[in-house]
């Protein structure tokens, strides 16, 4: 990327720990002596900006102390790579010792020990982060696995099978050479074995979908702070932003106010990056795992791999708000970058899947395909239990799509593979055939939802799946289809239908209505450092209670690619917020576009859905009252007043859990239709009488937000806690 195009968010006034703001990109004197303008950490470059002053380089080679700490370089006191050491004797353009080309090649960046053998062709830059001075094996970078290069299949396909990720003729088949016995293993690509086993049935291919009689709209109302990797909502009502930047200049995660548009910078002690979430019953927000330290970047960030971070916020308690993150130094078992979480129905958390250091998950010993669980205090138990399905799917097995079941098992997907798991008694208790398409998961992500559950079908489960790719590159087409599925009835099988287009990285978003909404993602590429391009823009609504071929609308467009690292989430007032794309490996702010992708977008956009939009917005329900903020299951009844609309026919009350978002995975999202009493279609003045969940396994303890519908209209949403 351009040295420029680094952003310095430069102090004005602020001065915590871990905190500067806002994001301006700092100018400076070159020629002067001195104090020059740049904070501490950066340098002056001819056209007067700010940038970190290891993303410079001099392309000198010096023979001083050597320094494994991702600081190399003349520009750091003259240090330098050990020839022989455990890195390399090259310094890289990000100041990081090395063997590679990366590393050695002056026309790549070499600050020193450089080499540039004649005749050879400069190998591209890096699209990751440079990787981690944590030590040996560790990396800042996303894990990339690397082309698929497959023979046919049939019965040509020969080669000596193994059992450690090499199988096949070329290590490189389907799956990426590991042995299994599914559709991705056994159909196209594959190596060695039967080669011969088909999906169940083609996938369909997109489908044109008319345009929403009632579109909704977009408006651009703010900035993010940081750029929005992560997100949840809030019980104060407000939005939590999380991603991994430089303390000194840059902010760390924000809390973001929907009312007044303004953000409040918060600080963390280790490394969020790419890390998973949910909430605890008592309503905090739970953050596990991660990325390395940043020593490389600010040495007051610590290693997040084992990570636990809590976030607590009231909906009537003002004086937490602003507050910072809180580790008290509780750990994971394991080490655990791209986990998945679900609060379970005794409080406890679900955490399973992730790296161990970031690197190739084609190589085993990279991968964590196991799950832990956390108390309901959000401290780990203690042990890593291997889960065959995570096993069998590397290295396609990062960030699974899991949902909580009205029986109490789980139901987790990952790659193509799905099966309903007994978290108590440590078993399988139903597999499914292979969902029809791409893969669904990580790096080739699609979106899934678990639709709204009703009383009135007994709280059947359906689990949805749309999107996808077929490998992680730029050239990879995406996947338009969709499954669903209800795992619970018997023989159940894979229901298919399409988007109006193929996408990765759309995630899926229950509305108070029963729609869902799927927004965001690329149209081509996967997840990955400038790996997506072709942005997809337009809203798509699905209705799961119209006809099959009949569900899906397309909305109102942004103008905004939101790719990469790009979070969706519904607001309080029924809005939709939507935010993020980091496509770079450092943030990269336009109109200095990086010419290799796109830039860093810190503009918040909402999404006003058609039930909100023209008429809509006069018809909702206002002066919303209930009887009491918390909710037990089972046994509990409670009232609410309000004023309806003239000549309003239908009422229902959704009862509804936002989750924790990242990465297209809407963890411990989940929406309830509560049962009511008391109706009275036309009257204005209205009291219902609503009954909560049946049980935990319905819904889980935490917060949840309930939003009075009255023809399809939602009123402004309240928290209550359910226990």
């Amino acid at each position: 990327m351009k040295l420029s195009a680094v952003i310095a968010l430069v102090a004005t006034a602020c001065t915590s720990a871990n905190i500067i703001f806002p994001f301006v990109q700092p100018t400076c004197n070159h020629e002067s002596v001195g104090w020059t303008g740049c904070l501490r950490g950066q340098q002056c470059l001819e056209d007067n900006t700010c940038v970190p002053t290891y993303a410079t380089s001099s392309f000198e080679s010096r023979d001083t102390t050597p320094r494994t700490d991702g600081r190399c370089g003349s520009d750091f006191s003259g240090a330098t790579c050990a020839p022989k050491g455990a890195y390399g004797g090259c310094c890289s353009k990000y100041g990081h010792c090395g063997k590679t080309l990366d590393h050695c090649l002056v026309s790549n960046g070499c600050q020193s020990g450089c080499t540039e053998p004649a005749g050879t062709t400069a190998a591209p830059l890096p699209t990751t982060a440079p990787a981690s001075v944590a030590g040996p094996g560790v990396s800042n970078s996303e894990p990339v696995i690397g082309p698929l290069s497959s023979t046919a299949a049939g019965d040509g396909a020969t080669g000596p099978v193994t059992t450690d990720g090499t199988c096949g003729a070329s290590k490189g088949g389907t799956m990426y050479g590991f042995c299994g016995k599914t559709s991705a293993h056994c159909g196209e690509g594959c190596q060695s074995g039967p080669c011969s086993q088909a999906p169940i049935s083609p996938a369909p291919s997109a489908a044109p979908a008319p345009q929403n009689s009632n579109p909704g709209s977009f408006r651009t109302v703010g900035q993010s702070g940081v750029p929005a990797m992560h997100a949840a909502l809030l019980p104060n009502g407000r939005v939590v932003f999380l991603d991994k930047l430089s303390n000194g200049q840059y902010a760390y995660s924000a809390e973001y106010d929907p009312e007044s548009n303004t953000y409040t910078p918060l600080a963390y002690k280790t490394n969020a990056f790419c890390s998973g979430g949910s909430f605890l019953s008592n309503g905090t927000v739970l953050n596990v795992g991660g990325n390395a330290p940043l020593t490389w970047l600010d040495d007051t960030v610590g290693n997040g791999f084992q990570g636990i971070r809590y976030l607590t916020r009231s909906s009537s308690d003002a004086s937490q708000d602003g507050e910072n993150w809180n580790e008290p130094g509780n750990q994971l078992n394991t080490a655990r970058w791209y986990p998945t979480l679900q609060t379970m129905p005794d409080g406890s958390i679900f955490v399973a899947s992730g790296s161990l250091n970031g690197l190739n998950p084609t190589v085993l010993a990279n991968n964590n395909p196991t799950y832990e669980i956390l108390s309901a205090e959000g401290v780990t138990l203690g042990q890593s239990i291997t889960m065959q399905l995570l096993v069998k799917a590397q290295p396609y097995y990062m960030y699974p799509f899991i949902h909580l079941l009205p029986d109490g098992t789980l139901f987790v997907f990952v790659s193509k593979s799905s099966e309903t798991f007994d978290v108590a008694n440590q078993k399988t208790t139903k597999s499914f055939p292979d969902l029809p398409g791409d893969y669904r998961t990580y790096p080739n992500a699609g979106g899934s939802v678990m639709l709204p559950l009703s009383a009135q079908n007994n709280w059947t489960p359906e689990v949805m799946i749309c999107g996808g790719g077929a490998y992680q590159d730029i050239t990879s087409p995406t996947d338009p289809s969709c499954g669903r599925i209800a795992p619970l009835v018997p023989n159940a099988a894979w229901e298919m239908d399409a988007m109006p287009e193929g996408r990765g990285m759309v995630e899926a978003v229950l509305l108070p209505d029963g729609t869902v909404l799927w927004v965001n993602g690329a149209q081509k590429g996967a997840e990955g450092f400038n790996l997506a391009t072709d942005p997809a823009f337009e809203v798509l609504i699905y209705n799961p209670k119209a006809t099959l071929g009949q569900r899906w609308t397309t909305g109102a467009s942004s103008t905004i690619p939101r790719l990469y690292h790009s979070v969706a989430l519904l607001l309080l007032d029924g809005t939709l917020m939507i935010a993020g794309s980091n496509p770079d490996q450092m943030p990269v702010v336009a109109p200095d576009v990086d010419p290799q992708g796109f830039h860093t977008e810190f503009a918040v956009e909402i999404y006003t859905p058609p039930y909100l939009s023209g008429d809509n917005a006069n018809r909702r329900p206002t002066a919303i009252t209930l009887s009491k903020l918390d909710i037990e299951t089972g046994v509990s009844t409670f009232t609410i007043s309000f004023t309806a609309p003239g000549n309003a026919q239908k009422v229902q009350v959704a009862l509804y859990h936002g989750g924790f978002v990242t990465h297209a995975v809407h963890m411990s999202h989940r929406m309830l239709f509560l049962e009511t009493q008391g109706w009275k279609a036309g009257a204005t003045e209205q009291t219902i009488t609503v009954a909560g969940p049946p049980n935990n396994n319905v819904a889980p303890p935490g917060p949840y937000v309930v939003y009075v519908v009255v023809d399809g209209v939602p009123g402004v949403g309240q928290f209550v806690m359910v226990s």
